[in-house]
């Protein structure tokens, strides 16, 4: 019949409606408090208990929103019964930063860029870490896929600790892509693994006044194969023991920390 759609193209519309209605709850005094200060963020609902209420009273009356007040004993949220809310939630949409090429040659304009990508990281708790270590070290964005990855969750923001409302957290649907998309744009690629023959110090020396990119797995399973393969350098975090292991949130610190620090 003409003038009918491809079932394609009626897919994808249903996929951008319900991309553009997907909501998610943040929760706990901090997170909320900064998705309330952050004015990028789309707000629709938030639900406090008398006590919160006061201790948000300021970022609350910035932000307009109007909360409802809740009976601590009977908190109206769909959260998870181990979730520490601290008598707080906010039902917001997620974070939109635009694309890799404008996002990732951001951050502190002193230093060459530096970027954080994660393979396989589904904990939120480990990517949650990681952002907050990318923003005290002042990468310019945090990068993971759209699927096999740590959605942007309020377990995330909480233990983000208000990061995930400035630190771009990017989610890509081709990783290996992504990476060929920041190699163009000048960046090295320094895939971490525990086997690698050369240290990082080693392999940032030379490459100090260039944009890096950090390329990191979950502990385990680490970089898959097409990963490791797209990477320019695979590089170890060194260990003074015979055995040692960090898990993903702990070496991203140290490996950020090490590009942002200058030996001599």
């Amino acid at each position: 019949m003409a003038g009918k759609k491809p079932t394609w193209v009626i897919d994808k519309e249903r996929a951008k409606r319900a991309a553009a209605a997907q909501t998610l709850w943040l929760f706990g005094l901090h997170a909320v408090r900064d998705a309330l200060q952050n004015p990028a963020r789309n707000r629709v609902r938030l639900v406090v208990t008398r006590n919160a209420a006061d201790k948000l009273a300021d970022a609350i009356a910035a932000s307009g929103m109007e909360p409802e007040i809740a009976d601590p004993r009977k908190f109206p949220v769909p959260l998870d019964p181990g979730s520490v809310h601290q008598g707080a939630a906010l039902e917001v949409k997620p974070l939109s930063w635009g694309p890799v090429a404008e996002v990732c040659l951001g951050g502190p304009t002193e230093m060459p860029p530096l970027v954080v990508l994660l393979d396989r990281v589904t904990d939120p708790h480990n990517v949650g870490a990681v952002l907050r270590s990318a923003e005290v070290f002042g990468a310019a964005a945090v990068i993971a896929t759209a699927r096999s990855a740590a959605p942007e969750t309020g377990a995330l923001a909480k233990t983000a600790s208000g990061a995930l409302e400035r630190q771009p957290y990017l989610r890509v649907r081709n990783l290996a892509d992504t990476m060929e998309e920041l190699r163009a744009m000048g960046f090295t690629l320094l895939g971490l693994d525990g086997e690698a023959d050369e240290s990082l110090d080693t392999a940032l020396e030379p490459r100090r006044d260039r944009p890096i990119a950090l390329v990191m797995g979950a502990e385990g399973p680490g970089l898959r194969d097409k990963t490791k393969a797209t990477c320019d350098m695979l590089v170890k975090i060194p260990f003074a023991r015979a055995f040692g292991s960090l898990n993903v949130s702990n070496a991203a610190a140290v490996a950020l920390y090490a590009c942002r620090t200058p030996k001599g």
